[in-house]
């Protein structure tokens, strides 16, 4: 988000598997997490066709025919209280991916990944209230340095605001999902939101794509973007969460960032400085210290277990 649809996993609870299954269930993780970033990558590819509102628009829709194919949500018997929790979360997708996707129109696909990162990780580090947790910010708040003070000379500031504003939008994402996986049951919440999304999406991408949304090659790279980053991911994750713990799932979509910045060189051609990888796997570094890092307990409050997961 964009890593969003695929985190909607992420807000139901894992079962435990057997132990002999956990190293497939990564490589489905360490899978879905290219599938994920190679449909950016190809999403890039798309912006001189259709323009990134445009594409946004694309993925949205074919994600949210997807979803809404896949789920069949009921549409009667909610609560205003669920459509609020829908429509906070069909808000939150929509505005990710706007800002996500405007951001890798202008900066490497590696470092938007990274920075968007951030949102998620301010959020993991506030909620743990430790003070090993400062330790994981200022690695974090590092990496961010040395990718400015390293490439960010050579691109545009705005990319950098978008994709600091998607993290944000990220965060936003998490507590909506949180809230409406508690209220629908399997991903029925995530689908009505997605078709939220894509509404709300639409006008925007006809504006800036026009007819261009007509041509059946941009049509088939849209859908082709969305099952790359919708459809293959969630499907992945689905399966490999029923044999991994939620914290060692949190951990591995901590690498995200590697992946983007594989796809955006294999795809797109955009190499990194030695000074940015360092900047990234510092970022990643911290996203995986603050998964580990257990939240203190605040006298006279039960203990949650493991079935939250704080994860990026």
């Amino acid at each position: 988000m964009t890593s969003a649809d695929r985190a909607a996993v992420l807000s139901r609870g894992p079962s435990s598997g057997p132990g002999g299954g956990r190293l497939g269930a990564v490589g489905m993780v360490v899978g879905s997490a290219l599938s994920l970033q190679l449909g950016s990558a190809v999403a890039v590819t798309l912006f001189p066709r259709a323009g990134s509102l445009g594409v946004v628009a694309l993925r949205l829709m074919f994600s949210a025919l997807l979803l809404l194919v896949v789920c069949r949500p009921r549409l009667r018997g909610h609560s205003r209280a669920d459509w609020t929790a829908v429509a906070g979360l069909g808000i939150a997708l929509g505005a990710m991916n706007t800002l996500f996707y405007q951001a890798i129109d202008r900066i490497p696909l590696g470092a938007a990944v990274t920075l968007e990162l951030l949102g998620p990780l301010v959020l993991s580090v506030a909620g743990s209230r430790r003070l090993l947790s400062l330790l994981w910010a200022v690695l974090a708040f590092a990496g961010v340095y040395l990718l400015g003070s390293s490439g960010f000379g050579r691109v545009d500031f705005a990319g950098v605001a978008y994709a600091l504003a998607a993290g944000a939008m990220w965060v936003a994402y998490i507590v909506f999902n949180s809230r409406t996986g508690a209220r629908f049951p399997k991903a029925d919440g995530l689908a009505l939101a997605m078709g939220i999304a894509a509404v709300l999406s639409a006008p925007l991408g006809v504006a800036d794509a026009r007819g261009a949304l007509l041509d059946p090659v941009t049509l088939g790279l849209g859908a082709a973007v969305a099952v790359l980053s919708s459809g293959v991911p969630y499907t992945l994750e689905l399966f490999a969460l029923r044999r991994l713990p939620a914290a060692t799932f949190a951990l591995l979509m901590s690498l995200m960032p590697v992946a983007a910045a594989t796809a955006g060189f294999v795809v797109l051609g955009q190499s990194l400085e030695p000074l940015e990888v360092v900047a990234i796997v510092l970022v990643i570094a911290a996203s995986m210290g603050a998964v580990r890092t257990p939240p203190a307990r605040v006298p006279g409050e039960t203990g949650r277990g493991e079935g939250s997961t704080r994860t990026p």
